[in-house]
């Protein structure tokens, strides 16, 4: 039987706390690179939209519009109604907002503790409620921290979101109030109208959705049992047309072992769209830690392109996916791919594992950056940073978490890393990525003596405007950090801080930005 279909469509356990993320506790100039032009958009705003996870289909979380300045928060909403605590500390993702060139702020809303959701979409100016939808998604067993659920946003403003049974719900505008919600099956309309509840058991979406420029959509779907179109877990792309098409992701990794998707890593686009980059692993077996590899295929066909098994660059053997994190491929504007895995053998890294780093082909390995747990890197242009010397056209932001309880020092940092340029590791001395700046976490944390909080973002949002990046903070906080200063420029309180999964921050076509704590969405601006 085939493992790429076309249809047209009318590891080892490790409990929570035991993984970092929640709480607890001189050269020649750079060649020029001009910032883009900030965009301002005018009152009763039209201007770039947010299409998803990491903004774009690269996910490199660069802004196009000028972020305000965060004085205040100017309204919020949850976006968990049953939030499950363990103890005081939150094991939950939540997904990044998308928002419309016509400012309109679309998320997803957790309802129920198993983790039914609704669509709700509200105004970017007041936050009012625009138009809501409900969805029959369930998220796929395994992950011990709820995963996330993300929708997308394509080009021409239609809008997909995940549902049961490895279906989509699509909105032709999602700017209009009164439409209905199509329903899109990769594997066949007719297919899952003949049994769908073998489907809504066995089937789940357990991948962000990503979109190219023309409006395909592509995901990770997760199979948990027999159904009678034979899937089996694997990698989907739908037209815009309706026309699915899929590969199960052992026959597209060519290793019998690799049993699915890494669950929350979202699908990556090179920027032409030919190639699409696809983060899966390894089913789990009894004392193993899960491996997995990075694919490229080509994006129209699904063909595999090249498979590469994710190594830890210390100690010569696979790296772990885990898929209590939402580490996903980014593509940098040279084309070049980074991926975050945890090391090995935890905690020989402190748990903060590595920034895998690879050329277009993935036919080269380059040099990782020093952290890559449940973190997705941004690209940062070098021309943010005027005290840069070096040859880069970019420089990455990363978070730089040194976890206490993990043999770390508690001193908790977010970075900007050349991923050209080398350094010895600190923990292992391995050669890394060189750190260009810094900046330590500025709240003490009274369960880490000696140490601060966390930085909780999994990708952050860049604004060139204003040379700055947004940053939120298990202390509470959602920061600016100026880059061209080097230092905290602004802050805003969001709550009195939490212990949680990590979250995104978002940039609004007005300057809006929006981040997530505590279970609730909050806009920040002036």
């Amino acid at each position: 039987m085939s493992s790429r279909r076309r249809f047209l469509a009318t590891p080892l356990i490790l409990a929570p706390a035991l993984l970092p993320g929640c709480g607890g506790g001189g050269g020649t100039s750079a060649p020029a690179v001009p910032l883009p032009d900030p965009v301002v958009p005018p009152t009763g705003v039209v201007g770039p939209a947010w299409f998803g996870f990491g903004r774009d289909a690269q996910h490199t979380s660069l802004g196009a519009a000028a972020a305000q300045p965060i004085d205040r928060i100017l309204w919020q909403t949850p976006v968990d109604l049953a939030r499950q605590y363990s103890g005081s500390l939150l094991f939950a993702h939540y997904g990044s907002p998308v928002i419309t060139a016509k400012n309109s702020v679309i998320l997803g809303v957790k309802t129920q503790a198993a983790g039914t959701f609704r669509i709700e979409s509200r105004a970017g100016a007041t936050g009012a409620l625009l138009w809501s939808a409900p969805t029959d998604y369930l998220p796929p067993p395994g992950p011990a921290w709820f995963p996330t659920y993300n929708l997308v946003l394509t080009a021409a403003h239609r809008l997909y979101a995940p549902a049961a049974g490895g279906r989509l719900m699509m909105r032709v505008d999602a700017d209009a109030a009164a439409e209905t919600m199509q329903s899109i099956v990769f594997y066949g309309a007719a297919t899952y109208s003949a049994a769908p509840a073998a489907y809504d058991a066995n089937v789940f979406i357990n991948t962000p959705l990503t979109a190219d420029a023309a409006g395909n959509i592509y995901f990770g779907f997760q199979v948990n049992g027999a159904n009678p179109a034979g899937l089996t877990s694997g990698i989907a792309r739908v037209t815009p047309a309706g026309t699915g098409t899929w590969v199960a992701a052992a026959a597209a990794a060519q290793d019998a072992l690799i049993g699915k998707c890494a669950t929350n890593a979202a699908p990556a686009l090179s920027a032409d769209g030919r190639t699409l980059y696809v983060l899966v692993s390894e089913t789990p077996r009894a004392g193993f830690i899960g491996s997995g590899r990075l694919l490229a295929l080509e994006a129209a066909t699904l063909a595999t392109q090249a498979s590469v098994r994710l190594i830890d660059p210390a100690a010569g053997t696979p790296a772990w996916v885990n898929d209590n994190g939402t580490s996903s491929p980014m593509v940098g504007p040279d084309g070049d791919v980074y991926i975050g895995v945890l090391e090995a053998n935890p905690p020989s890294h402190h748990f903060t594992g590595w920034l895998l780093h690879f050329n277009a082909t993935l036919a080269q390995i380059k040099t990782p950056g020093a952290f890559g747990w449940d973190n997705t890197p941004s690209v940062v242009p070098a021309a943010m940073v005027p005290s840069y010397t070096g040859a880069s056209s970019y420089l990455l932001l990363s978070k730089y978490n040194h976890y206490a309880r993990a043999g770390g020092d508690g001193g908790n940092r977010v970075a900007i890393l050349d991923p050209n340029q080398v350094q010895a590791d600190k923990i292992l001395g391995t050669p890394v990525m060189k750190e260009i700046l810094s900046q330590l976490g500025p709240t003490p944390d009274p369960a880490n003596p000696g140490g601060v909080y966390e930085w909780c973002i999994n990708v952050a949002a860049v604004d060139p405007a204003s040379r700055s990046v947004l940053i939120n903070s298990e202390d509470g906080y959602l920061y600016r950090w100026d880059l061209a200063a080097n230092a905290f420029a602004q802050r805003v309180r969001l709550n009195s801080g939490v212990g949680q999964a990590y979250t995104p921050t978002v940039l609004g076509p007005d300057g809006v930005v929006y981040s997530v704590n505590n279970a609730v969405l909050m806009a920040a601006g002036r």
